[in-house]
């Protein structure tokens, strides 16, 4: 493959990449390395550098809008950083330790527990949820308005303290794959904290610019960062996720819910046979 060739396959499968993931908060790296690894013959550890710096730009393009519409709750987020952050500096260090069959697997396996989990949750979250003294006294409760259902969505954060101690698994995980650990936020703010999926995604946005810009630093100290795999999948994430992040408030929940389980699903079975065969 020319260079030519290489940077326009990569900027476009990255503008797909940035536009999910900004719709669903998963930062487009659970698109971008299995691109970059199985079609394009990227090794997984440049791979994994390059989605890092792709997960910073989707939230860098992404945050800003929902912030501005309100609709990432930035106590939460700044909350949850305070564990993920660690993790994702636990993660990168180690990762040049582990051989590439078993990042594929892992990846694989992360993919696949994560849309099982999703796909079984029909509907928002809207049962009764224990109460949570500690996200009272942090005012971790927010509100966002549902362009989609055109009414003002309320809800009350649960379950701070398990959020923080997996909120510390998903910076490993974002260290260790280059995924800025949405594909954990976001299943456990919507699953365990009762968090609606708009809201969790647009947290998770907000979130994973941090968690991957701690792991990014480790990468390219260590050399693995390659500016000609790592500049065009920036320049087409950014693109993607500007789209993507003017289109969530007016797409339906469950949509979003059920692309988010799709990408997943697909991406899981690619790596788990990449991992089983290589």
């Amino acid at each position: 493959m020319t260079p030519l060739l290489f940077t326009l396959c990569a900027a476009l499968a990255s503008v797909f990449a940035g536009f999910v993931g900004s719709l669903v908060g998963i930062g487009g790296g659970v698109i971008v390395v299995p691109v970059l690894t199985l079609a394009l013959g990227v090794d997984i550890r440049h791979a994994i550098a390059a989605s890092i710096v792709a997960v910073v730009a989707t939230s860098s393009a992404a945050a800003s809008t929902y912030v501005r519409e309100r609709m990432a709750n930035l106590r939460l987020g700044m909350f949850l950083e305070l564990s993920t952050t660690l993790g994702a500096m636990t993660g990168a260090l180690v990762a040049g330790y582990l051989s590439p069959k078993f990042l594929y697997i892992l990846f694989g396996c992360l993919a696949s527990w994560t849309a099982w989990h999703m796909a079984k949750k029909a509907k928002d979250v809207a049962e009764a949820l224990p109460p949570d003294a500690l996200a009272d006294k942090l005012l971790l409760h927010s509100s966002f308005f549902d362009k989609a259902q055109n009414r003002e969505v309320a809800y009350r954060v649960t379950r701070s303290k398990l959020g923080l101690g997996v909120g510390a698994i998903a910076g490993v995980l974002s260290g260790l794959l280059g995924i800025g650990g949405g594909a954990v936020k976001v299943p456990v703010m919507h699953l365990a904290m009762g968090v609606p999926i708009k809201a969790a995604t647009a947290t998770s946005n907000f979130m994973i610019g941090i968690t991957a810009a701690t792991g990014a630093a480790v990468y390219f100290a260590r050399g693995d960062l390659l500016p000609f795999v790592a500049a065009p999948v920036a320049v087409g994430i950014i693109a993607g996720s500007k789209l993507g992040s003017k289109l969530l408030g007016r797409t339906e929940s469950r949509l979003i819910r059920g692309l988010f389980v799709a990408v997943l699903g697909v991406m899981a079975l690619q790596l788990l046979y990449k991992g089983v065969t290589l």
